[in-house]
């Protein structure tokens, strides 16, 4: 493992610690965020809803709430379609539960992953019009890519509003509405990088002004912040980068998340063994929440999930929660399998490879995803995991800093059937016969890559510092620098020839818990997760990456370091 510190001149830390009142170490972590101003770094530590651009600066959002607001007035009939994941969901819940409220009984639907693939597909189309051909149509978290269906949608006299995020492959249809940073080149304070629940939050923003500006007294009565759960979950589960618009939407939907009163919300972070009561962190949502709404969608259908999130009524939020509960246990259990297979197939066939392309027929097409991050954190490799539907071969890749997918994908698309997604995670699906051309293809396709040939994984440190600097002041200063996430990752310290004068001690026989004393005596406790068998040697100093916090339990908080790499000190 390389160890990186790319060092700040010491006088422009200094500068902004002393004008901001702060340490200098969080006046590092603030410039490799980066900010460039003090303004700057003030609105970072401070992140104010009021900051937040008017919604109207996204291309044809005017389009968008001009067609909405029509609906509205004339009590149009309207289908709703999202994508299955928590992304997708969220952004479902939240357009469906603002429309309702405003007179409206839109319907939704999210495309059955096994039966209709993914996206914007004809068969799950053709189920959303089964009840009968609504007057507007709204597909959100994915359609930027789905001409065709588009084309088809509006040959049946169907007006269409595409909400995505998704890079776009194909020219955009001018008789359909579509609200894309991407695609249109929107960038006003980060707005480029919301996932589709920010951007349905934009647009029922510029919706309720709107009406609000004309009197309704039901637009008056929503109070838009109490939406901002939603907009934390899929923020936070997306992956996107959490600065600028995200960073504020997170930090304050994060807050309205701990304090929820929705009974499925509420029902959801008990079984997901969360404290009520308490803010959650973005680890919440990426290892608790949001697999189990997943679940749903990789396993059965994700309508339970959108159910779950806008039902009142507490038996079924009691019964719905479980269920998803239910499905996450079982989506580890296929995970663990698949993920062993994968290893041992890689190992055995692909141990040189630039990029990996592994498949097998038996593996669900639904939690390869996750697999594939788990063979990224071994391999440190682009990496695509493929189960087969059909005569298809469908899955999930990711990817390593430095290397975008959907341009190595884009060397590749002559051979694939669909193709996806965001720099760091795309979806994939190929004709099953064409896998070993494909598997060489992706791998040249890597080893062509401007950063081809980076395989070592590296560890960032954020600053260098003294043991002794490991205080409760430190730690509430890096809490100021939360949510982290894409973008503003937790910070990694380093700290030179530690000596660890007891053995550590093993638990669960795969982490382990110490204890360092500085030199002025105190003792700081830290545990190393899935460490048990790199343990630093007793007695001799060693260099030492980790990050710091508050361990909250039972009420009660102490520091506590978390050990991620050593190496023995240099001399």
């Amino acid at each position: 493992m390389q160890w990186r510190h790319d060092p700040i001149p010491v006088n422009r830390i200094r500068a902004l610690s002393q004008q901001l009142g702060v340490s200098d170490i969080l006046a590092e972590l603030l410039l490799r965020v980066p900010v460039g101003t003090v303004a700057e770094a003030r609105t970072f530590l401070e992140p104010r809803l009021a900051d937040l651009c008017d919604p109207f600066a996204l291309t044809q959002l005017d389009r968008a709430v001009a067609r909405l607001n029509q609906a509205v007035d004339r009590g149009e009939s309207i289908a709703v379609f999202g994508d299955y994941d928590v992304d997708g969901v969220t952004s479902t819940a939240l357009l469906v539960s603002v429309l309702r409220r405003l007179g409206l009984q839109p319907r939704f639907v999210v495309p059955r992953r096994l039966e209709e693939g993914y996206g914007l597909s004809r068969e799950a189309i053709d189920r959303a019009l089964g009840p009968g051909h609504p007057a507007l149509f709204i597909a959100l978290d994915c359609g930027t890519n789905s001409v065709d269906e588009a084309a088809y949608l509006r040959g049946l006299g169907i007006d269409v509003i595409v909400v995505d995020h998704h890079r776009s492959r194909h020219a955009v249809p001018d008789d359909c509405v579509l609200i894309n940073p991407h695609v249109h080149g929107d960038t006003a304070n980060g707005i480029n990088d919301l996932c589709a629940v920010g951007l349905v939050f934009k647009l029922v923003h510029g919706l309720l002004k709107v009406r609000r500006d004309a009197g309704d007294a039901r637009a008056l009565a929503i109070t838009l912040k109490e939406y901002l759960d939603f907009v934390a979950l899929g923020t936070v589960a997306d992956l996107v980068p959490l600065v600028r618009e995200n960073r504020i939407l997170a930090s304050h939907g994060l807050r309205m998340l701990g304090k929820t009163r929705r009974p499925g919300l509420v029902r959801l972070m008990e079984v997901s063994g969360m404290t009520l009561g308490e803010e959650p962190r973005p680890v919440d949502v990426s290892f608790r929440i949001g697999p189990r709404i997943n679940a749903s969608g990789r396993l059965a259908d994700a309508a339970l999930s959108v159910e779950l999130l806008l039902s009142e009524d507490s038996r079924f939020c009691v019964e719905a929660s479980g269920q998803l509960d239910s499905f996450n246990r079982e989506r580890q259990d296929i995970e663990r399998l698949i993920t062993e297979q994968a290893f041992a197939m890689i190992d055995a066939r692909f141990a040189d490879a630039p990029g990996i392309v592994v498949y097998d027929r038996e593996w669900h097409p639904g939690v390869v995803g996750v697999v594939a991050s788990r063979l990224i954190r071994k391999y440190h490799r682009p990496c695509i995991v493929l189960g087969r539907e059909g005569r298809m071969a469908k899955g999930s890749g990711r990817s390593i800093p430095g290397f975008n997918l959907v341009e190595v994908l884009g060397r590749c698309a002559e051979m694939l059937d669909s193709w996806g997604g965001h720099p760091m995670a795309v979806g994939v699906s190929l004709d099953a016969a064409r896998m070993a051309e494909f598997q060489a293809a992706f791998a040249a396709a890597v080893a062509a890559a401007p950063n081809a040939g980076v395989s070592e994984p590296t560890i960032e440190i954020s600053s260098w510092i003294p043991l002794d600097a490991v205080r409760d002041r430190m730690v509430d200063e890096i809490e100021r620098l939360h949510p982290f996430g894409q973008a503003n990752p937790e910070p990694i310290f380093g700290t030179r020839a530690v000596i660890f004068d007891s053995p550590p001690e093993v638990f669960k026989e795969q982490h382990f818990r110490f204890q360092l004393h500085t030199l002025t005596g105190r003792r700081i406790s830290g545990v190393a997760w899935s460490m048990k068998d790199n343990i630093p040697p007793v007695g001799r100093p060693v260099d030492i990456a980790y990050q710091v916090q508050w361990n909250r339990f039972n009420g009660r908080k102490y520091l506590q370091m978390e050990l991620h790499a050593w190496r023995p000190a240099a001399g």
